[in-house]
């Protein structure tokens, strides 16, 4: 009965996590390339372990269906720890001041559109749509 319970449980937080935002796994030099290859403009979540919002997000923001749904069709979805591997080098090419700091790039790498903080998922679909209208104008 505990077998069954916990296979459950697993196969819910599967699913959940499925709906929500698909992150790239792999290096930032790699996120870069399939960016390029798919002329696919970036998403960035450069947070902290100790972050209070950046749990925020990832416990909230980042596992909606409806926030998935946007972001999996629209970016590459990057998420970068500002302390540890790339993310170091990446928080310190972009002036990273606090976190979470929430970037839409171009596929290049350009920065369009920052944030800095904890948003709800409705006004985070907001920002990614900022950042397709800021990749339309150029």
């Amino acid at each position: 009965m505990l077998f069954m319970s916990l296979s459950v449980l697993s196969f819910a937080q599967n699913r959940a996590d499925a709906e929500g935002i698909q992150f790239f796994e792999g290096t930032w030099a790699e996120a870069l390339q399939k960016a390029a290859a798919e002329n696919k403009p970036i998403f960035l979540d450069v947070y902290a372990s100790w972050c209070a919002p950046c749990k925020l997000l990832k416990n909230n923001t980042f596992p909606d269906a409806e926030v998935g749904r946007y972001f999996n069709s629209q970016y590459i979805n990057v998420s970068l720890d500002g302390e540890k591997g790339d993310g170091v080098q990446v928080a310190h090419d972009l002036n990273i001041q606090a976190y979470p700091s929430l970037f839409i790039l171009s596929s290049s790498g350009e920065p369009l559109v920052y944030y800095a903080g904890y948003l709800k998922s409705v006004d985070f679909i907001e920002l990614g749509k900022a950042g397709i209208e800021q990749l339309n104008k150029k």
